[in-house]
């Protein structure tokens, strides 16, 4: 003797967990995605487009705004001033830079102006007065602890990173796509 029981319309208990672990799935996946996204964004793809230069701060000097591990990026800007954070060059034409704040402005008597310049952190003042031309960039925006990723990958390594993050976004979507069509399918 066999008996049938009549739909309840209630799904079994295993295929709401199917469908709930599947939901996780989709939204970890998805959330990663984004992450990493956001990631080679602000690292790369922000910077080189709108001209600016990302930098990594390596020393303790501009605690606790940015400490060391901070990708900062900065940008060409005319209008440096008192309390305006730069990224500029030691020395003239050399490639080593160190990110400090403006505490001071001098106008020599030739018209040329000088920054004096102070991590915030540092008890004293930079020796050195900074001249506009040693200027790399104005602080446009950090983004704490990027800068230990962006220091593990080199240059050609960060445009594949974005390529491929572009490429699993676009497969991401394939997928959700496919999957909603098929759900359509079987439910009409």
């Amino acid at each position: 003797m066999t008996i049938q029981f009549a739909p309840t319309g209630r799904r079994p208990a295993a295929t709401k967990a199917r469908e709930a672990a599947r939901f996780a799935r989709m939204v970890l996946a998805a959330s990663i995605l984004l992450v990493a996204a956001f990631v080679l964004g602000a690292a790369v793809l922000v910077p080189r487009l709108a001209g600016g230069t990302p930098y990594t701060v390596l020393t303790g000097s501009m605690s606790p705004a940015y400490p060391p591990g901070t990708m900062i990026v900065t940008r060409p800007d005319a209008s440096v001033g008192l309390g305006s954070v730069i990224t500029f060059q030691l020395v003239s034409g050399k490639p080593e830079v160190v990110t400090h704040r403006v505490v001071a402005v001098a106008r020599h008597p030739d018209g040329r102006m000088r920054f004096q310049t102070q991590g915030d952190a540092n008890d004293s003042p930079d020796p050195q007065w900074v001249r506009p031309e040693q200027v790399r960039g104005v602080l446009w925006y950090a983004v704490p602890g990027l800068g230990h990723v962006s220091e593990l990958l080199t240059g050609d390594q960060r445009e594949r990173g974005v390529q491929v993050v572009a490429v699993l976004l676009l497969g991401y979507a394939g997928v959700m796509f496919v999957s909603a069509y098929r759900r359509r399918r079987v439910s009409a």
